[in-house]
């Protein structure tokens, strides 16, 4: 498997304007871009330092994942994200290597991406988060 870089890390808040005035008011770190997931009642909020991005999640519902997870752990950092080549190919290789994974299959992430989690469990209780980057998109690396 090939990892690309480090493709953001991210944070769970229960309050994005006030993660929005300390990185944009405080620390000078410019907004890219934000995005809904209605399907997850989450939204984020992307920002770019070099070619990695800090994520900041806020959920819409106290039953969201990222609720569930403020509650049990309280805010500050919920994933690593790492970008892959092929996420296919990831996966497969995780499944021989005996991970465990939260996604078997990708699903739909930020920006158009092809994500999957491997469980917690498998990695000494940190949720890392696998990207497979379309080309074009808002985050891409230059």
């Amino acid at each position: 498997m090939k990892f690309k870089r480090v493709e953001h890390v991210a944070i769970a808040v229960k309050s994005m304007e006030k993660m929005r005035d300390i990185f944009e008011n405080k620390l000078g770190i410019p907004l890219e871009y934000e995005e809904d997931f209605p399907r997850y009642d989450t939204k984020i909020a992307m920002y770019p330092i070099g070619e990695t991005y800090l994520e900041v999640l806020e959920s819409g519902s106290p039953d969201s994942e990222t609720s569930k997870w403020i509650d049990e752990h309280g805010e500050g950092l919920f994933h690593i994200c790492l970008e892959v080549e092929d996420i296919d190919g990831a996966l497969i290789e995780l499944k021989e290597k005996g991970v465990k994974l939260i996604d078997e299959t990708p699903r739909i992430g930020h920006g158009g991406s092809r994500i999957a989690f491997i469980d917690p469990e498998a990695t000494g209780n940190l949720l890392i988060e696998l990207a497979e980057i379309p080309a074009g998109a808002h985050h891409a690396p230059a």
